[in-house]
């Protein structure tokens, strides 16, 4: 994945054009992903390390199909429910109700299943009185909530998360690691991606690490952190 950044700073928007114009602007190319090839098996959890800027949340991006690589490609069997970033296909002057069949529709789900399961959606969230709260008062852990329990109600072939285990507290976070693992055991591909060494131990069958977006080492959860916590 290839950006083109600007060399230098401009301190203004007008005297940007004005040397746009001019050709004055000199690029660089920038690498948020550089050579990443991998396979995922059918059911498997596969964890993905990386300091910050690494270019984990680019490659579940692009996987998820939210962005377009500029070069190479993605293969997918099967269908995906994203939690890539909280609060994602929300909208926040909507209650958590409404935003319930917002984002259960962009997630390609039907009006009637969404109906049919609103219920259990809402008891997993425990977000109680609060769903009938404009989504805009909600704090980041309640918003995760809530799309983690919209994005799991049916059982997706391939699952992505990133990071949404790391908000909220430990009893939902305990539950939410329970609900992967059901799903896992129904057959569901999970793409993970934490901070949480342990969540990446406990839950992924194989762990990539992703350094300065290329790939350093793909291999079991235990001999991948142990070198990535000597690094």
């Amino acid at each position: 994945m290839k950006y083109r950044l600007a060399t230098e700073k401009v301190d203004s928007l007008k005297l940007f054009f004005i040397k746009k114009l001019r050709k004055e602007i000199r690029y660089e190319d920038f690498f948020a992903l550089k050579n990443v090839s991998f396979s995922v098996r059918k059911g498997e959890v596969f964890g993905i390390l990386g300091s910050n800027g690494a270019g984990k949340s680019t490659l579940l991006k692009i996987i998820a199909g939210v962005m377009k690589p500029t070069s190479g490609s993605v293969y997918k069997n099967g269908n995906i429910a994203p939690l890539i970033e909280l609060g994602a296909g929300f909208n926040g002057e909507l209650s958590g109700v409404e935003n319930i069949y917002l984002n259960g529709l962009l997630l390609g789900y039907s009006k009637r299943l969404i109906q049919e399961m609103i219920d259990e959606i809402i008891d997993f969230s425990e977000l109680g009185k609060f769903i009938h709260t404009p989504l805009k008062n909600y704090s980041s852990g309640m918003k995760a909530r809530l799309g983690f329990s919209i994005a799991t109600i049916v059982q997706p072939e391939i699952l992505i998360v990133d990071e949404v285990l790391a908000v909220g507290d430990d009893k939902f976070r305990e539950k939410s690691e329970k609900k992967i693992l059901s799903m896992m055991e129904g057959g569901t591909t999970v793409l993970f991606v934490s901070h949480s060494l342990n969540q990446v131990r406990k839950l992924c069958d194989r762990v990539l690490w992703l350094d300065k977006g290329e790939v350093k080492r793909i291999g079991l959860p235990n001999d991948i952190i142990t070198e990535y916590q000597s690094r």
